[in-house]
């Protein structure tokens, strides 16, 4: 099958329509409707007969996998690896678009596949290997340009080795960048990705916003990780062939770049009247010129002053501050461009064929495409250039593409209108009225030569032009239009009209670096320097013009073009569908702008305009055979005889098709959608006819089988009875024979059961005589016994009573003595009394028990002084109560002053020293009387790091990864499900996050956020074991909880539970403390049961397995 066949597999279960050229109706709406609707599918790939149409999904899909090997861009690559292979072909891929659009994306899986299906062996995979890895190393240096590479090939289709080109660099970009966009990835991916000590040695900082040259507004893209692309890109050079000092000097040239965007400078004046400029801070001069090897004041002589030579003099002029930004932009770009193409270079020299022998050879284009900006300026009008030349290339071999196939198959060949912009491509190119040739020529005249004179000069040469519009071009009707400013003119492309801006375009087409420059940079002692300048070697000087950017790049476009021409080209067209490089996003106003640009309609329209759908007879009949009785279900003649039946069979009108010589060609894609409908409803009628023919061979095996089975069971049946039969006869004999041994057996027992009870019954009635007499005897004998304890009792009796009559007298008489005592005191008192009361005042009895009370209070104060408990908190002593009376004072006193000693005692508290003690308050809040493990852990302080993690060396990288302040960092073992062990990792907590990394290497294995925790999980017992848990449908959860075991587990929950207290936009986190409790382990739940017992290992704590949904962890018995 050639690729001009379109695939009948395209047919089958598709998605919208696979191939634009059978789409219809045909309308640029119905087109983008169908792109979009692969796009939502993810089906980013669409034909235009053997032109690919690729759309960036801006995410890794599961499509380039060996079942689908033929498919996409596979299918465009194994057809020109097979043409270039077998039919000794030289092909050509190419593969257009604009930034962002996959371009580089679909050359790496080009250049993959046809690395994959060559041949096997060392040498061959060495070359292959050199091949792949030439593209990371260019990656990081060009955006914005084009790249072609030459792959050469063997007889046998082996590769032998390759050339790169490249087209455009866009220079502008090092010193300025568009707006959305950041410069060449290589500068990020150094401060990114180089070490601290190579960072140290180039003399940068990992900071981008330190250097002036580097957009900060999308320096970090989304799912671009600059540190691995530099690890790939410094692996990428080591497999090419590039040496350690060379990758050094590389590294320091784009430092050096970077030091460069940095030098700033400042006006000053001079005694003559006469502005020049002097540099502002030279430490990034000094810095810049010990990387390259350059006497400090050399280059700095260089920044303020130009010489300029003509015949033997020389004329040196001071520069402003304008003109030595200028200066500084063209040496960095300048700079930068050189070494770019030093590494071309380099990279031509280690991948280039070894054998003088002919090759053949396949060409990947990866070019940038057509742009249309708000601003657009020289960079995009040579770019549009290229892609007019492109276009055109495409256009006339499509149509002799086409042109040979009908002339193949023997179809009669149809003239095809298109439109032919060669008149737009003389416009740019034509070597006297050409925009290009007028621009050189203004660039080389002697005089002023600014913008605008250029411009005056197109409106004079190219004012007739139909494609060129300018405000004073007799094209542009309307003077009112003000879409269409004074220093602007606009081209009419194939792809729509375009604004340019004649502002640079001089200056941009000249491309000059001042020879002191040159000069200053010759004499670096930089091994790679003086190669870049060549031209600043003062023995060698050279004073004609150089070449100016559009000539070299007219004269690159034209080889480039004559070298397509004499390949087979394959084409892939790249469409970016949105503008925030976010997948599942499809704007229709950008998609819609780049088919129009890459002239998609237009190609569909040429492949259309002979005949839509050609295949081969054989797949044809193949696929269409069962449309017509006499070709189902063999035909056994020439497969054209069957073809040319189905079609007449079928009746479709002989103008809708051809014969070729090996093909059927159909004019309209509603033939084959007609073809493809019958063919639907023939296979539905198959499809039930089937289904029949099933039904009743199952039904009929489904009855013998039954009827088997039948058989089968009766006979089983009648063993079964027959067998029971037999054991039932059996038992009936077994039991008449075991009754009639029962009776003989019961009878010779009965006759000895009556000897024994006779034998018995004479020694029972001895003993029951005998016994009679025992107890006769004895009854006599408690008779007696029984009449003398009475005797006993009541003399007892009778002497007690007398006691107590005795007693109750001495009582009455004690009482009637006291009773006589106590009167005549009281008389005796009352005498007294009497006697003495005219010398005493009435209220002395109160002032006498005030006075004695004050007394006792005061000797009770001295006596509390003196015997004071210490100041310790924990004191539980205090002095005892002297009189009852004090019973409340002494207790309140007790109480203000333990709180007085404990406000003492906090005063002299630091602020770390209270934070301490408010967590392990808060421990005993959460752990008291729950937790076994708690009592040991009071009087054990929170340390918080354990590790240093900012101390230590070891962890500086792990540290420099965790943005917030580390409140605890510890090590802690992660439990793992499959057989309970554990494995060491660092347990880092932040106010925003838990971190889990390795404990050898530092690297962070997870990262929680604490939101995304909904509880933590603890036993009762002595373990260290906790199960963070999280919550369901957040991002940490895709894995499953953590089941961690710490010795500092009182400190880790506390932490947490203060951190969740404290955060505003998180909830309490909850601490849920049992003896069993289920971890979710990434779909699984696993229940951890703690138990009391001996483990194998002593006296720790050991977890094992039992099944897939149990774990259990055995806790030593507490003593």
């Amino acid at each position: 099958m050639t690729k001009m066949e379109v695939k009948t597999s395209l047919l089958d279960n598709m998605i919208g329509v696979g191939d634009m050229v059978l789409l219809e109706p045909l309308s640029e709406d119905s087109f983008l409707e169908n792109l979009q609707k692969r796009f939502d599918h993810n089906e980013i790939y669409t034909y235009i007969g053997s032109v690919v149409i690729s759309m960036n999904p801006y995410r890794s899909l599961p499509i380039f996998t060996p079942d689908k090997v033929e498919e996409y861009l596979y299918r465009l690559s194994t057809s020109a690896y097979r043409s270039l292979r077998d039919q000794d072909k030289d092909q050509c891929i190419l593969i257009t678009g604009e930034s962002g659009a996959g371009k580089t994306e679909a050359s790496k899986l080009v250049m993959s596949y046809v690395a994959a299906v060559c041949g096997k062996g060392q040498e061959v995979n060495k070359v292959k290997e050199q091949l792949l890895q030439s593209n990371p190393v260019l990656e990081g240096e060009y955006s914005g340009s084009g790249k072609y590479m030459d792959i050469e090939f063997d007889f046998k289709g082996d590769p032998l080795g390759g050339v790169i080109s490249n087209y455009l660099l866009e220079k502008s970009r090092v010193v300025k960048q568009p707006r959305g966009e950041r410069n060449f990835h290589v500068f990020y991916q150094l401060l990114s990705g180089a070490s601290d000590d190579t960072l140290r040695k180039l003399k940068l900082d990992r900071d981008f916003s330190k250097y002036n040259y580097l957009s900060l507004d999308s320096a970090a893209v989304n799912g671009l990780d600059d540190a691995a692309n530099f690890r790939t890109v410094r692996n990428a050079m080591q497999i090419v062939g590039f040496m350690e000092d060379e990758v050094q000097s590389v590294l320091e040239l784009v430092a050096a770049v970077l030091k460069l965007g940095n030098i700033e400078f400042k006006p000053e004046s001079r005694c003559n009247g006469t502005d020049e400029s002097r540099i502002k801070d030279k430490n990034d001069l000094k810095e810049m010129c010990e990387l390259l090897g350059i006497e400090q004041s050399v280059l700095e002589r260089a920044f303020s002053y130009r010489t300029v030579e003509a015949k033997m003099e020389k004329v040196s002029t001071t520069l402003n501050v304008a003109q030595a930004y200028y200066a500084r932009d063209a040496l960095a770009k300048n700079l930068y461009s050189r070494l770019f193409s030093w590494l071309v270079t380099r990279i031509n020299e280690s991948i280039k064929a070894q054998t003088k022998t002919r090759h053949k050879v396949m060409g990947v284009l990866d070019i940038y495409g057509f742009e249309i900006f708000e601003d657009n300026s020289f960079e995009q009008f040579i770019i549009n250039y290229c892609n007019e030349k492109l276009q055109q290339i495409f256009i006339e071999l499509t149509l002799r593409e086409e042109q040979e196939e009908y002339v193949r198959e023997g179809i009669e060949w149809t003239n095809i209108e298109y439109f032919n912009n060669a008149i737009i491509c003389d416009l740019i190119e034509n070597n006297q009225n050409g925009i290009l040739a007028m621009l050189d020529e203004e660039c080389l005249r002697p005089g002023t030569v600014t913008d605008e004179t250029f411009l005056d000069k197109l409106n004079t040469v190219c004012a007739e032009h139909q494609h060129f519009e300018s405000r004073l071009s007799k094209n542009s009707k309307f003077l009112t239009d003000h879409s269409l400013p004074h220093n602007c003119f606009r081209i009419q492309h194939y792809a729509g009209k375009v604004l340019y801006r004649v502002e640079g375009f001089v200056d941009k087409n000249n491309d000059l670096l001042y020879r002191d420059l040159s000069q200053a940079m010759y004499k670096a002692n930089h091994s790679l320097i003086k190669q870049l300048f060549p031209e600043g070697n003062p023995a060698k000087v050279n004073l004609k013009r150089p070449p100016t950017a559009g000539f070299q790049f007219r004269a690159s476009v034209g080889t480039l073009m004559k070298n397509l021409q004499t390949k087979n080209p394959n084409y892939i067209r790249c469409i970016k569908p949105n503008d925030k490089k976010a997948s599942h996003i499809f704007t229709d106003s950008l998609v819609r702008h780049q088919v129009r640009y890459l002239g998609l309609m237009e190609n569909v329209r040429v492949r259309r305009a002979g005949y839509a759908f050609r295949q081969a007879y054989e797949p044809c009949l193949e696929r269409y055979k069962m449309l017509c009785k006499r070709t189902w279900p063999h035909w056994r003649g020439p497969a054209r005889e069957g073809v040319e039946v189905l079609m007449t069979d079928l009746q479709v009108p002989a103008e809708e098709f051809s014969y070729g010589r090996s093909k059927i060609f159909i004019r309209n894609p509603r033939t084959l959608f007609f073809l493809e409908e019958r063919r639907r409803q023939c296979l539905e009628d198959l499809a039930t006819l089937i289904q029949k023919i099933y039904r009743g061979w199952k039904c009929r095996t489904q009855f013998l089988l039954l009827k088997k089975s039948q058989v089968t069971v009766a006979a089983w049946y009648r063993r079964y009875a027959q067998q029971k039969k037999y054991k039932r006869i059996k038992s009936a004999t077994t039991v008449v024979q075991s009754y009639t041994r029962g009776w003989q057996a019961r009878k010779l027992l009965r006759e000895l059961k009556y000897q024994k009870r006779c034998e018995e019954a004479v020694t029972t009635i001895a003993a029951f005589w005998h016994g009679t007499q025992a107890r006769t005897e004895l009854r006599r004998l408690k008779q007696e016994a029984k009449n003398k304890h009475a005797v006993t009792v009541i003399w007892a009796f009778w002497q007690g009573t007398k006691a107590r009559r005795e007693l109750r007298r001495l009582k009455e008489e004690a009482r009637r003595k006291h009773a006589v005592a106590v009167i005549w005191a009281y008389w005796q008192g009352l005498k007294v009394r009497r006697e003495y009361r005219k010398f005493f005042r009435a209220n002395a009895g109160k002032k006498i028990y005030d006075f004695t009370i004050q007394r006792i209070i005061q000797k009770y104060f001295l006596n509390l002084k003196s015997t004071m408990p210490s100041m310790s908190p924990i004191d539980k002593n205090w002095p005892t109560r002297p009189y009852l009376f004090l019973d409340g004072v002494h207790t309140d006193l007790r109480r203000i002053f333990h709180l007085w000693r404990c406000k003492k005692y906090r005063s002299q508290f630091t602020e770390e020293k209270k934070a301490v003690y408010e967590e392990k308050l808060e421990a005993s809040e959460i752990f008291k009387d729950k937790k076994a493990l708690y009592p040991s852990s009071v009087s054990q302080p929170f340390k918080g790091d354990y590790l240093e993690i900012s101390k230590n060396p070891k962890y500086q990288k792990l540290n420099s990864a965790v943005d917030e302040k580390v409140l605890l960092a510890d090590v802690v073992n992660k439990i793992n499900r499959a057989n309970g062990k554990g494995t060491a990792r660092i347990f880092l907590l932040t106010k925003k996050s838990v971190v889990l990394a390795d404990q050898k290497t530092g690297q962070v294995k997870a990262s929680v956020p604490l939101p995304d925790l909904s509880s933590v999980s603890v036993s009762t017992q002595t373990d260290g074991f906790f199960a963070l848990r999280l919550k369901e449908g957040s991002a940490s959860a895709v894995k499953g909880d953590f089941l961690l075991s710490s010795e500092h587990l009182i400190e880790i929950i506390t932490k947490l539970h203060r951190v969740g207290a404290t955060t505003a936009d998180m909830e309490q986190l909850n601490v849920d403390i049992s003896d069993e409790f289920l971890v979710q382990f990434k779909q699984d739940k696993v229940c951890v049961k703690f138990i009391q017992g001996v483990p194998k290992n002593g006296n720790s704590v050991s977890c094992k397995r039992k099944n897939n949904r149990l774990l259990e962890v055995s806790v030593p018995t507490t003593p």
